[in-house]
């Protein structure tokens, strides 16, 4: 019987969040076991965890510090390993040995020190950085954006109207969506889809080089991308929340070489599409919108807002 770190009360809490959830966490302790046997790893003493997985800090055969990382079996980790081996630890953490069926990785142990501390248009910039070598062609075998954000098209139309989204928010996103899901070059790219401050990490304790982790892939565009580096770190906004997104916004498409209004398109979209996501999971619970779920649709919206302004 392999020794393992027992879950912590956070990683407890993930039953909170349904069946499937208390499912993934009964299960846990067992999976995180076999795997350590299989793989011949030698535990270490603690356990991290995120919104949607845990990681078991481990030794490899040779010695070498890993991580074992085991996360929620849904559709957004279901291509995490091929998005992982397409870029062979170019622009994101090298992947050692993967199980896609029990949603394992076996990682390499970075510096637990993410882009959350600097200036955050700089923090941009350096995100930015990462693009070319993260946006290569997609492997055939994933999901498609233009699919991805197709499937949003009938739900949003029946939206009802006492939704926190405007009317005119909600029409917009339908025509943008129309338009950008039709073009040839919505789908086709790599996107990592989930990268902001806190899925970069560096490499050495000099901070010498930066790498994503946590991809949630999709075959798309790259203007899909710099979204997430909006509406994180949002407490630092306090005061000119407007400006700060902008200059945010600016300082990733310029560094980037976006294209400006499709960047503005694809983020209007995320918006938007956020702010669905938030009242069907209110309705899903049979409640109302709570003042966490409020605050987020105010968050989403004025993203939204501010980069077309």
């Amino acid at each position: 019987m392999v020794a393992l770190p027992r879950l912590p009360d956070p990683v407890l809490a993930f039953a909170e969040r349904g069946p499937a959830w208390a499912a993934y966490v009964d299960a846990l302790p067992g999976r995180l076991g076999d795997l350590v046997e299989e793989w011949s790893l030698r535990a270490g003493t603690e356990l991290w965890w995120g919104e949607t997985a845990v990681v078991l800090p481990v030794r490899d055969p040779d010695g070498s510090a890993a991580v074992l990382k085991v996360a929620f079996p849904d559709e957004e980790t279901e291509h995490e390993a091929l998005a992982l081996q397409h870029w062979g630890g170019d622009g994101a953490v090298r992947m050692r040995r993967a199980d896609p069926r029990r949603r394992a990785l076996l990682l390499d142990r970075l510096e637990r020190t993410d882009l959350g501390g600097g200036w955050d248009v700089a923090d941009c910039e350096q995100v930015a950085a990462l693009y070319p070598r993260l946006h290569v062609p997609a492997p055939p075998r994933l999901r498609r954006l233009s699919e991805y954000v197709g499937r949003q098209v009938e739900p949003l139309r029946a939206l009802p109207p006492q939704a926190p989204l405007p009317r005119r928010m909600v029409e917009q996103c339908l025509s943008l969506v129309g338009d950008l899901a039709g073009d040839a070059h919505c789908d086709g790219v790599l996107v990592h889809g989930d990268l902001h401050y806190a899925n970069v990490l560096a490499t050495d304790p000099d901070l010498s080089r930066w790498v994503a982790i946590d991809p949630k892939p999709l075959s798309g565009d790259p203007h899909w991308e710099p979204a997430p580096l909006l509406w994180n770190r949002w407490e630092e906004l306090a005061g000119d929340v407007r400006g700060g997104i902008r200059r945010r916004f600016h300082a990733v498409v310029d560094a980037a070489g976006l294209d400006e209004d499709r960047a503005v398109a694809w983020t209007v979209v995320r918006q938007v599409l956020g702010v669905l996501w938030v009242v069907q999971d209110a309705v899903a619970a049979g409640s109302r919108l709570g003042p966490a779920e409020r605050d987020h649709v105010t968050r989403l919206l004025s993203v939204a807002k501010a980069v077309q302004e």
